[in-house]
Parts: C-alpha cells; sequence; structure tokens
C-alpha cells in the first residue's frame, strides 16, 4: 500500500531538521545546506524502504541507507566545499578520507543512523494508514 506522493514530503522535510538538530546537538552549529541535503538524502531512502521486502535484513537497509548517504555526502562535498569554497565539513584529517568529503569513519555513521530512520519512515507510514505494520529481521 503506498500513499500519495505529497504525503511524503513532511517526512523528508522533518529529517530534515531532525538532521540539522542532531548536528547542532553534535557540533554546535550546522550550515543551511546540510539540513537541504538531509532532506534530499530523505526521499531516495524513504522511496527505497517502501518497496523494499519485509524480509529483507534491517542491517543491510542501513548499510545501503548509509552508502546512499555517503554517495549524497561526497556530491554535495566535491559542489560546496570544492567548487563553491564554502568549507562546511573536511574529513582531511581522518583515515581514509576522500578528497576530505567522505571518510570512512562516518560512512559507517550513517550506515547507523539509517537504521533509526528507516523505523521512523516505517512506522509514519503504518500510522498515517499508508503501510503495512513494520515487521524486522535484524539479519
Amino acid at each position: 500500500m503506498m500513499c500519495n506522493p505529497w504525503r511524503h514530503i513532511p517526512r523528508w522535510l522533518i529529517g530534515g531538521l531532525l538532521y540539522g538538530l542532531l548536528e547542532i546537538a553534535y557540533r554546535g552549529h550546522t550550515h543551511w545546506t546540510m539540513i537541504l541535503l538531509a532532506a534530499v538524502v530523505c526521499i531516495p531512502l524513504d522511496i527505497a524502504n517502501e518497496r523494499m521486502p519485509w524480509h529483507f535484513p534491517l542491517v543491510l537497509q542501513g548499510i545501503l541507507g548509509g552508502l546512499t548517504i555517503t554517495a549524497a555526502e561526497l556530491v554535495a562535498g566535491i559542489i560546496l566545499n570544492i567548487w563553491l569554497g564554502l568549507d562546511i565539513w573536511d574529513y582531511s584529517g581522518l583515515w581514509g578520507n576522500l578528497w576530505g568529503q567522505i571518510c570512512p569513519q562516518f560512512a559507517a555513521l550513517w550506515c547507523v543512523l539509517a537504521v533509526p530512520a528507516i523505523i521512523i519512515f516505517d512506522w509514519w507510514a503504518y500510522l498515517l494508514g499508508c503501510g503495512e505494520r513494520p515487521i524486522y529481521r535484524l539479519f
């Protein structure tokens, strides 16, 4: 069962705002582009999550979500930090970084954070009558 696509927009916007608040709690500040990026990243995560079968392990969903977020972070970092010179973040001091825009440590964090986002989106859809009652398989 799927909702009208317009009913997803509040989820995406709230996802962006929640990320912004999380970043403020962690770093003490955020940049408006990070809230926008998080909202945009919620779109493919939410759509893929809606189409994913319940027997697909939650851990793998988190990994796919984290890799999606990492890819979006790389593209946004190249545009915002390298091309436009905004210097919003810089991972160049972290091991394994790629151009200072992504690194394994934050890629792992995005995989972990994708799991609660998936669960929140599932329950939100269910409570709004747009989806089935969530059933998870961890592995």
